[in-house]
């Protein structure tokens, strides 16, 4: 089945021409089909680019996905046109009555403050909140996992004397588990992040499990059973040419950076770059897409009562 997303939302034009199947919101009305309610919190920079990367793997599930872009009702974006934004984006204020089976929290170019430091953190904690009673699961990305380990369990980061940055290789420490069915041993991941969260930090009493690890880059993938959550720290939604575009733009903005490590050809930056994390990054998201139509309620609305239930009783 198709993604079903805006009908003129500019990733509709890329998707096509690399023959995702895109379902239109005036044919879907047509089936008698409940999709995966799948939300996205995009915090990232160039929302254009992210909707269309996170899109993309998304719509490669047979199921077919509903896909509804959020945004902070207090914080303007700065780097997105105020069209697209009120266009395509709802208010996460709009939406906080309804229930989404899965919801996904982006990074953000905020790594290097504190968290508390951000301007949208409170905005965003009650967001994390909401999750655990109108969510089924959660994935987090880069610097949104970041914060969100640290708002439910208290796991700091650290910053790095230099950015991480590049494709490294990772291990597949949980061949077993759903999420990473298919997997290789061994593969690689783009990571671009000036900070990082340690293994010797993770709470041992709260059944958080670590999934994938490199040597050189640290953890990147955590399952956290009780919060119902992926945390990935690094970039496995990046298209081939992220990393080459970020180099060569703090090249232009005469800023300290090195050649992204393991990614351009004989380390030329004159050369294509290759997309070797393609293949596991549609495995991640259609694990996570299955996981989620496994377990989810038929019923929207029961969603999120057992959370309810519990915290009641507290």
């Amino acid at each position: 089945m198709p993604i079903k997303i805006p009908d003129n939302l500019p990733a509709c034009r890329t998707l096509e021409a690399e023959g995702v199947s895109i379902m239109r919101e005036t044919d879907a009305v047509r089936q008698d089909i409940r999709p995966m309610r799948i939300g996205l919190l995009n915090l990232m920079p160039d929302k254009v680019r992210t909707e269309t990367q996170l899109a993309r793997l998304l719509g490669c599930s047979p199921l077919q996905v509903e896909l509804t872009l959020v945004k902070l009702t207090h914080h303007i974006a700065r780097n997105t046109s105020a069209d697209h934004m009120a266009s395509f984006y709802r208010d996460w204020e709009a939406v906080r009555d309804e229930k989404f089976d899965g919801f996904i929290v982006t990074g953000a170019p905020v790594e290097t403050l504190p968290y508390e430091d951000v301007t949208y953190w409170n905005e965003l904690t009650r967001i994390f909140d909401w999750t655990q009673t109108n969510v089924h699961r959660c994935l987090h990305i880069c610097w949104g996992a970041m914060a969100a380990i640290y708002h439910f369990h208290g796991v700091p980061k650290h910053l790095l004397p230099a950015k991480m940055f590049g494709v490294y290789r990772h291990r597949n420490l949980a061949p077993q588990s759903t999420y990473l069915r298919g997997f290789s041993d061994d593969f690689s991941i783009p990571v671009s992040r000036w900070s990082e969260v340690r293994r010797e930090d993770l709470p041992r009493d709260r059944d958080i499990r670590v999934l994938m690890e490199s040597d050189e880059a640290g953890l990147c993938l955590l399952e956290d059973a009780r919060a119902r959550s992926l945390y990935m720290f690094n970039h496995i939604e990046y298209d081939g040419s992220s990393l080459s575009e970020e180099y060569f733009r703090d090249l232009q903005a005469s800023k300290p950076v090195i050649a992204p490590h393991d990614y351009f050809p004989n380390g030329d930056p004159g050369k294509q770059p290759l997309n070797r994390w393609r293949s596991h990054a549609y495995l991640l998201f259609g694990n996570w897409i299955n996981e989620i139509y496994q377990t989810t309620p038929f019923d929207l609305a029961a969603i999120g009562r057992e959370e309810m239930r519990r915290q009641a009783a507290a």
